[in-house]
């Protein structure tokens, strides 16, 4: 018997929205990987991209610890001497919350042009309102049990800049 190698053809990709409301980013990230990846599908290959589309929303309502937030930091650097910029997680969030999403997501894919391809397909959206109601997408709740409220006093990280 041989390894199965799934077609162009085996390939069906859904659409799917992820509600980031008070979901904790490692978890949220996480199942988001799998989901691009395909490996919930039976066809799912190592080297193939079989994964799905998915639409996140809610990406500004992260559930992130207060000391998290202070104490994670972000890097980059802009390619001239010196040029290395330091940003904590609680600022980024406040500025820029897809992006928050999409770091850590793409660092649970594969590197290199398959990953690439692969986070090609996520779409992530601050508010609750996405433009993809054309592609008919199918809400997925996230299997990580863990919500805000669910263990104890943690501060979501639109009560931080509130508050």
């Amino acid at each position: 018997m041989r390894t199965f190698q799934p077609k162009p053809d085996d390939i069906q990709r859904a659409w799917h929205v992820v509600d980031a409301d008070g979901a904790v980013l490692g978890r949220l990230a996480s199942e988001v990987a799998m989901l691009l990846r395909g490996k919930h599908k039976p066809i799912w290959a190592p080297h193939i991209d079989t994964g799905d589309h998915i639409i996140v929303v809610n990406a500004a309502r992260l559930d992130v610890s207060p000391r998290k937030l202070a104490d994670k930091k972000y890097y980059r650097h802009s390619g001239y001497p010196g040029g290395l910029r330091e940003e904590s997680l609680e600022h980024l969030l406040g500025r820029d919350p897809e992006r928050v999403v999409r770091l850590a997501v793409r660092g649970m894919l594969p590197k290199g042009r398959l990953g690439r391809a692969m986070i090609g397909k996520l779409k992530i959206y601050p508010g609750p309102t996405h433009p993809h109601a054309a592609q008919q997408p199918t809400p997925r709740a996230l299997t990580s049990a863990r919500r805000s409220g669910a263990e104890g006093p943690r501060l979501s990280a639109s009560t931080q800049q509130s508050g």
